[in-house]
């Protein structure tokens, strides 16, 4: 199992939670963060820096965020995969404010 990084940290990119991963698997891309789950030793030190709460255990993804398994999952093939994936994403569903975060 790994880490997935969700919707709301679509053009918000903290970046606290790549600061504490002791392997360095977590990765920018235009949008996002993801984190390669090849990478991802499952330490779970990512999630509890994250200010917007975007960081879920691979089997706790709420239900309307599971499409984001599949974009850090893409990591590996890309970051014009990811992109591809995230763009789709916020076309088909545009992320809503964050206050403070992304207005």
């Amino acid at each position: 199992m790994t880490y997935i990084i969700t919707e709301p940290c679509i053009d918000v990119m903290d970046k606290s939670c790549v600061e504490v991963c002791p392997v360095d698997c977590i990765h920018e891309t235009d949008h996002m963060l993801v984190i390669d789950p090849e990478e991802c030793i499952d330490c779970g030190a990512c999630e509890p820096e994250c200010p917007v709460e975007a960081i879920f255990p691979e089997d706790a993804v709420p239900d309307v965020m599971e499409a984001f398994i599949k974009i850090n999952y893409a990591y590996p093939d890309g970051l014009d995969k990811v992109a591809e994936l995230v763009a789709s994403r916020i076309a088909d569903c545009p992320p809503p404010p964050i206050a403070g975060h992304r207005e």
